[in-house]
């Protein structure tokens, strides 16, 4: 399903129009990222929940040129 599908789904079961159901989707999803930029997790009971998990560095090679690189650490967001 994709956002646009998703936002008519709403529109159809909520009798609101499409754009103020977009801006509840976009609103929505806005928050989560906030909140897993900030550190937080996000729980949505009967759905899953979205959290960060750490990489550490490492390093990794271009597969054009076999050069070696510097992977830096970073958070990635995980959804389970």
């Amino acid at each position: 399903m994709t956002k646009a599908e998703l936002v008519e789904q709403i529109a159809a079961k909520t009798g609101l129009n499409k754009r103020e159901s977009a801006a509840v989707v976009t609103w929505m999803l806005r928050c989560i990222v906030e909140a897993l930029q900030a550190g937080d997790k996000v729980e949505l009971r009967g759905f899953g929940s979205f959290r960060c998990r750490f990489r550490a560095p490492r390093r990794g090679r271009n597969p054009k040129t076999a050069e070696t690189v510097d992977v830096p650490a970073k958070r990635m967001p995980y959804f389970k």
